[in-house]
């Protein structure tokens, strides 16, 4: 596995299944990530592909992105983990999870 294979991995497990678990108890969270979502959807990922598809090419090229820039998780609520937690919930709610 790369590097940002292995990080993708690791957001995904320790930020976004997390902040997903989280939303739970946290309605300030929900609204950050319903307007995160609202704004992910009107990008209109990558026409022609599952709804699935779209989102985990975005996700992948969002961390690319990120950690290019030198973002790095720290424990805080900041924009980038926001996304994340969408992502990862949109991607939950395209599975039907």
């Amino acid at each position: 596995m790369d590097d940002l294979s292995e990080r993708l991995s690791l957001l995904v497990r320790d930020i976004g299944e997390a902040g997903v678990a989280e939303m739970a108890g946290s309605p300030a969270l929900v609204a950050a990530v319903d307007q995160h979502a609202a704004e992910i959807r009107d990008m209109r990922l990558a026409p022609g592909r599952s709804q699935t598809e779209a989102l985990l090419g975005y996700l992948h090229e969002f961390t690319e992105e990120v950690f290019r820039r030198g973002w790095r998780p720290n424990g805080t609520r900041d924009w980038e983990f926001v996304r994340i937690v969408t992502i990862c919930w949109m991607l939950r709610q395209a599975s039907g999870s």
